[in-house]
């Protein structure tokens, strides 16, 4: 059972999820959640399950801005019980140039280096439908 210390969880929401969202690497996001993951966005609510939904999630959030960005974190994790929460800035261009910036707050819960549930706080229109 992989056990990630406080940078390494702290990596694992920063660099290898955030950095490849807002690059578009789908394959890299998917990457650092379990198959059957849960993925809610506690201010809508709704839940994305498994990889199959993330994916979906996703595939929606990429085709619809050309330009994502997150930023400006606040981190904290707890090793003991593998989990990492963030306070960050959004910036979102769509493709006729209009903007969304919001400021969220995620809580990850992980098991063996990966993400099994996700928790959305969003300050707006939720963007993850």
């Amino acid at each position: 059972m992989t056990q990630l210390n406080r940078e390494q969880l702290i990596d694992l929401a920063t660099q290898q999820y955030f950095a490849n969202v807002d690059q578009k690497n789908m394959e890299q996001v998917l990457a650092c959640f379990h198959p059957d993951a849960q993925f809610t966005v506690q201010t809508d609510p709704i839940t994305h399950d498994g990889v199959a939904g993330v994916r979906q999630m996703f595939e929606g959030l990429f085709s619809t801005y050309q330009d994502i960005w997150h930023g400006d974190f606040e981190c904290a994790a707890d090793e003991k019980t593998q989990t990492v929460c963030a306070r960050f800035n959004v910036y979102l261009k769509d493709h006729q140039g209009n903007e969304v910036k919001l400021s969220n707050c995620n809580f990850w819960y992980v098991r063996d280096g990966k993400f099994e549930r996700v928790y959305v706080f969003m300050s707006g229109e939720n963007v993850l439908k």
